[in-house]
């Protein structure tokens, strides 16, 4: 039995390993780089960028923990070098690992001919199975001078060859304020213009709040409650070419000059090649419908990742498409597929409500489940437990004392969402997401003993506080 992957995404990847390891025939459709967006143009090589960032502002603290040491320089050819380095690393045992599990790779853009046949380049190729995993691209706000030179999308921001004097962002989502981070710890002047009331719209307020302070500090400047209107060219103090952004806040005309713009405004999923009417498959909103399952309107075919438009993140794009392969191995026939288990026949262990996410800032900050904002818009009853790193032996001891750790449970004790400002939040979040997918409580959470002194402690210190 054949399966069609469109997109060679960390979705669009992991499925084809995922569907060669039960025996099926996998062809996989990719256009551009093995990867997809999270790997060459993302998660990835802005994580690279953070890793410079973080060494410089260690070396900067060094006087804290009583060590001499210089103003840094840096090199950022060096560091875009790395970034490219690391990037190519990865491309390359992702296509090692692809070719030695026997997926057929197919290059050029794949656009469906029906519902069981796409053409990639000229050639068709029919299917039993479509999984489609084209991913997403940078939405643009539709302004005045969005195409002018120097106004880019984070793709474009990646390669630039030098660092920006000024930086204007438009956008404080997770996009925008990583590069925000990053670039004010490399030395920009930056501005971060967000419509909305605060940053990081969907995660807890009390978080995002504390998160904008803490960038504030660093030397970030933010405009909340803004609506761009123009993006013009201008002539900076020294008679350079510039970037002027005017935006509307409450009432009133601001505006910053900038050297770069980036436009971080989000991302929409990409179904602009697909010709996907002619699959007959249902989009809504610009996004693949699908349901629990991934499954579109037309029973064969999936839809994964960011196309879907249910959570626009790298690791819910693999677990997704891992849905996706069980739902495709409980309706196919056990005696086509050789080496298929039983096990696969079971329900699913694979809990796509619990999703847990991240924003590598400096501090870094982290979440799963609901917020207390959503509890109180759902009429969940809730009672919030708060911790903070200031208390937490190990923190004191890295001097990273900044944050909070906040989690959310019901009366009777029931894990509903946790949320984290604060050194390695990322990392710190899984606990409280993995509990929360095996249905554990509160009191699991504070029966478990941690070790002392470590950064898990905050966790424990909220469970056992009072709401």
């Amino acid at each position: 039995m054949t399966i069609i992957i469109i997109g060679a995404g960390p979705g669009g990847c992991e499925a084809a390993l995922e569907a060669r390891k039960h025996g099926f025939d996998v062809i996989l459709a990719e256009s551009g780089l093995i990867g997809g967006t999270c790997l060459n143009a993302g998660c990835i090589p802005t994580k690279s960028y953070c890793r410079t960032a973080e060494i410089l502002e260690e070396i900067r603290r060094a006087g804290f923990f009583g060590i001499s040491a210089e103003e840094p320089s840096l090199d950022f050819s060096q560091v875009k070098r790395r970034k490219d380095e690391i990037v190519h690393s990865l491309r390359s045992g992702m296509e090692a690992m692809l070719d030695s599990a026997g997926v057929r790779l197919v290059k050029g853009v794949a656009s469906f001919r029906d519902s069981r046949t796409v053409s990639v380049s000229g050639t068709d190729y029919a299917a039993d199975w479509i999984i489609i995993a084209t991913g997403s691209v940078p939405a643009v706000l539709d302004i005045p001078g969005k195409n002018l030179d120097g106004v880019l999308d984070s793709t474009a921001l990646l390669e630039l060859e030098n660092i920006p004097g000024r930086l204007c962002i438009i956008g404080g989502g997770v996009i925008g304020l990583e590069f925000a981070s990053i670039f004010r710890s490399f030395g920009s002047e930056v501005t971060v213009v967000e419509f909305c009331r605060e940053i990081l719209p969907r995660f807890d307020q009390d978080i995002a709040k504390r998160l904008r302070q803490s960038l504030s500090k660093k030397g970030v400047v933010f405009s909340l409650q803004s609506r761009v209107s123009s993006i013009e060219e201008t002539v900076s103090g020294e008679g350079r070419r510039a970037l002027k952004v005017n935006w509307e806040r409450k009432e009133k005309e601001e505006s910053c000059a900038a050297d770069y713009v980036l436009m971080a405004a989000g991302r929409k999923p990409d179904v602009s090649m697909l010709n996907i009417e002619a699959a007959g498959v249902r989009t809504e909103r610009g996004a693949v419908a699908v349901d629990q399952n991934m499954r579109t309107n037309v029973p064969h075919i999936f839809a994964i990742g960011d196309v879907n438009g249910h959570h626009m993140l790298a690791h819910a794009a693999t677990f997704q498409g891992k849905k996706a392969i069980e739902a495709i191995l409980a309706g196919s026939s056990c005696r086509a597929l050789e080496n298929l288990a039983d096990e696969h026949c079971r329900r699913s262990e694979i809990d796509l409500s619990v999703m847990p996410s991240a924003v590598f800032t400096m501090p870094e900050t982290a979440a799963t489940g609901y917020t207390e904002e959503d509890c109180k818009s759902q009429g969940i009853e809730c009672r919030v437990h708060k911790s903070f790193f200031r208390a937490n032996g190990k923190a004191v001891c890295m001097g990273e004392t900044e944050g909070m750790c906040k989690i959310l449970a019901s009366p009777e004790g029931r894990l509903l969402g946790c949320h984290i400002l604060g050194p390695h939040a990322a990392d710190l979040v899984q606990e409280v997401s993995s509990l929360m997918s095996a249905g554990a409580s509160l009191d699991d959470l504070r029966g478990a003993v941690h070790i002392h002194p470590a950064l898990g402690e905050v966790l424990v210190s909220a469970a056992e506080s009072r709401s």
